[in-house]
């Protein structure tokens, strides 16, 4: 996401929040619950130059969350919870469910024990191969290549397109313009590309997985707790949606079995890479269900409404956002206003280019 995008997004929060429209709409739009999706969870500020800050949020910034969830009447769920009481049909109370993707080691070195503190269960998804140490933690090589160089050229396209890199604001820019062309491409191609660029700069990322990444031992310690859930996330970290039917079914199941095998119990909860609708469709969605999975997350924008009872598997989530730590905007995320708006807008678009 852009900054531009980004102060944008902001605007239209402030706008409701401000405006009072978003309580007013809550009646009509907050749904049965929230499922959050947070990455990291850090003490420090962002750097300059650190584009993938949008992954991070504060220890202070969790517990405040936590707190206006608990004063709002949520009461926060397990994902178990999350699936029984969607079958069980509307509640009088609605529901949080906080969940964390990739296994990075600082959710339970700063999530955890805010969590502790409340009492309150949350879930971590983990990619097989992440936790093996051996994962491809590709955005933030990027970003460590990005750092270092003072320019790069790249076959964008079919056309050179060259980056000067003098700046943090020229830096952010190419982060932005690199990665999601990245993200059109095939996964693997995407990774030699950023290998590359890697070693243009004289950045060795072999070791970063194991440095930043919860291992097998450290997830088995941490799942001894029964406010923690480990649910699976790939192997590999692959958006699904590029493979073939072969491929992305072995990427779930395979997940899932090994977690079950390092960490002796069922796996019963499932994240999608990315989570958009370019990596994630009806195909993984129908997997997932055939799989026996409860529960399976994207990163669609939304709470959980009472027909999700039907699609267990594609549920979205509300992302707690390393640039969006104000608890104004949390307060309207909780309303449901705002994903409301947005799908109005996007029918509405829809509707003009069918006409």
């Amino acid at each position: 996401m852009s900054r531009r995008t980004s102060n944008l997004i902001k605007a239209g929060l402030s706008a409701l929040h401000y405006s009072g429209a978003s309580a007013l709409m809550a009646p009509f739009t907050k749904g049965a619950g929230v499922v959050f999706m947070l990455h990291r969870v850090r003490p420090e500020p962002p750097e300059p130059f650190e584009p993938n800050r949008i992954l991070k949020v504060t220890p202070r910034f969790l517990e405040n969350v936590i707190e206006e969830v608990i004063e709002a009447g949520f009461d926060i769920v397990s994902l178990d919870d999350v699936a029984r009481r969607l079958r069980a049909g509307p509640d009088e109370r609605p529901f949080a469910c906080f969940t964390f993707d990739d296994g990075y080691r600082d959710n339970r070195d700063y999530a955890y024990p805010v969590f502790k503190k409340f009492g309150a269960p949350f879930a971590i998804y983990v990619p097989a191969a992440f936790a093996d140490g051996k994962g491809d933690l590709w955005w933030l090589v990027l970003e460590a290549a990005l750092r270092k160089l003072g320019h790069v050229s790249l076959e964008m396209n079919d056309d050179i397109c060259r980056f000067e890199l003098g700046t943090a604001a020229e830096k952010d820019h190419a982060f932005h313009v690199i990665y999601w062309w990245l993200r059109s491409l095939p996964e693997r191609e995407a990774c030699a590309i950023v290998a590359g660029l890697a070693e243009k700069a004289g950045y060795d990322p072999s070791g970063l997985c194991a440095e930043l990444v919860l291992s097998w031992s450290e997830l088995r310690e941490l799942a001894r707790d029964p406010l923690v859930t480990i649910g699976a996330h790939t192997v590999n970290h692959f958006a699904l949606a590029k493979l073939s039917a072969e491929e992305a079914r072995a990427e779930i199941e395979e997940s899932v079995r090994r977690i079950e095998a390092e960490l002796g119990g069922p796996c019963r909860h499932f994240s999608y890479p990315y989570g958009d609708e370019t990596s994630a469709g009806l195909r993984e969605f129908q997997m997932a269900q055939e799989l026996g999975l409860a529960t399976a997350v994207t990163t669609r924008k939304g709470l959980i409404q009472p027909q999700h009872q039907q699609a267990m598997t594609a549920l979205p989530r509300v992302s707690l956002n390393g640039d969006f730590q104000d608890m104004r905007y949390v307060r309207v995320l909780l309303t449901g206003a705002p994903f409301a708006f947005w799908n109005g807008l996007r029918m509405g678009a829809a509707a003009d280019a069918a006409t």
